[in-house]
């Protein structure tokens, strides 16, 4: 009786296994979906229940004032602070799995976390990843092609040692090593991705705190999680971001990525630079008044290519000084009510209204070869009860299509095409 069913329990086993192998295999093949987080979401772990909406609110629009300082060209390219991430990506590291959260954004080029031992490192109140405990961590050897194609790195001995710098000085420093990442699907199945390079930071005085343990970068370079994935997911991934609520977001990969069918526009992704996402917006237009872009003072490329960067780790849209004004102008004369000051003293142009009484005209986006219908919840920002403001905002350090103007649209990155494609959506209903 023991032996029979010892021998049963082995064959459901196996089965189980084989039952996630091919889980796994179709998973790739057919694309896969995991969620994301808001990081103001009651599902999120920075979630604070002491912060009002407006208090949230408030410190999203400092995190994109903080986050134009990271994309000036005179900063380093890898660039990221955590009060500056927006949305959250839940993943395991090692074997057997350690659970972490790390900062999905699209304006990072690599995976990094917290590691034991740690030298000095910023107050995570969760555990910390140990890689001793893991049986497959394996640190890269200096001599090796990984470590020689990835910037800013050291010789640690003969392990490979890797230095991240930020805008404001701060950095993250530790080994560049190889393990198994595990992502759980939006079906229910868990996907491991062995031999995954990631940096075990060891020295971190970045502006970090909470239960964060890094970041998962998924812009250029070659040790993004994106370029990593590479043609495993043909170079496409999507996300599409629901509103500032308890909704789940989704971080779409491979097939599941396709963006396409009625409503969809496509614009190419420039390629200025190892990290961001550079596209070319010509101008905006609000009712009949148009409002051309040109060329960024950032990104110096003839014809104004280039000259904004989508991201979905700042909140607000940052535009060059003198385009903000004339948008400004042309939405306030588009709205019959009388202006407020901003309770917050950090936006411009504000109402006494609800959204549902502001009445806000569509703004369009005119990227190259794409125009981008944006409606109020992409364009206004409630930042106290009956205030509400344009979620756009001057800067002299470069141009961000931010996230809260990506909401309910599909946004799709393929990046064998070099395009990024934008269907309307409702996010909410994923």
């Amino acid at each position: 009786m023991i032996t029979t069913m010892s021998h049963s329990s082995t064959l459901v086993l196996l089965l189980l296994l084989s039952l996630h192998s091919i889980t796994f295999s179709e998973a790739l093949k057919g694309g896969f979906s995991v969620e994301i987080i808001h990081r103001d979401s009651s599902k999120s772990p920075f979630y604070s229940s002491t912060e009002t909406q407006f208090q949230r609110v408030a410190n999203a629009v400092r995190r994109s004032i903080n986050r134009a300082n990271h994309f000036n060209k005179n900063t380093p390219k890898t660039n990221l602070t955590q009060n500056d991430g927006e949305y959250l990506l839940s993943y395991s590291i090692g074997t057997p799995p350690f659970h972490v959260y790390g900062i999905a954004d699209t304006g990072s080029d690599m995976i990094w976390l917290q590691c034991k031992p740690c030298k000095t490192c910023y107050n995570q109140t969760t555990p910390m990843f140990d890689p001793s405990k893991s049986s497959t961590y394996t640190t890269l050897p200096y001599s090796s092609k990984t470590c020689k194609s990835v910037q800013d790195t050291s010789a640690g001995g003969d392990n490979c040692e890797y230095t991240i710098s930020y805008g404001d000085g701060s950095l993250s420093q530790g080994d560049l090593s190889v393990e198994t990442l595990t992502l759980d699907s939006t079906n229910g199945s868990s996907i491991q991705f062995p031999r995954t390079v990631i940096g075990c930071g060891r020295n971190n005085t970045v502006s970090f705190e909470g239960k964060g343990s890094g970041v998962v970068g998924l812009g250029r370079g070659p040790v993004s999680f994106i370029s990593q994935l590479g043609s495993s997911i043909g170079g496409k991934f999507s996300y599409c971001l629901a509103p500032m609520t308890n909704a789940s977001s989704r971080l779409n990969f491979g097939d599941a990525a396709v963006v396409s069918g009625k409503g969809t526009v496509s614009t190419p992704i420039l390629s200025l630079g190892p990290v961001f996402y550079y596209l070319t917006l010509e101008a905006f237009s609000v009712g009949n008044k148009r409002i051309g872009f040109g060329r960024s003072e950032s990104e110096s490329e003839s014809d104004g290519e280039g000259n904004i960067i989508i991201d979905s780790g700042t909140t607000l849209t940052l535009l060059p000084e003198n385009v903000y004004s004339k948008l400004e102008s042309a939405v306030a004369d588009a709205i019959e009510l009388d202006r407020v000051k901003d309770p917050t003293k950090q936006l411009s142009l504000c109402y006494e209204s609800s959204f549902g009484d502001l009445n806000a005209p569509v703004i369009m986006a005119h990227f190259r070869g794409a125009d981008v219908k944006l409606n109020a919840v992409n364009t206004f920002v409630e930042v106290e009860e009956g205030v509400v403001c344009l979620a756009f905002m001057s800067s002299k350090l470069g141009a961000i299509f931010g996230n809260l103007a990506q909401i309910n649209l599909l946004v799709g990155y393929d990046l064998e095409k070099k395009i990024v494609s934008f269907k309307p959506k409702d996010c909410t209903n994923q």
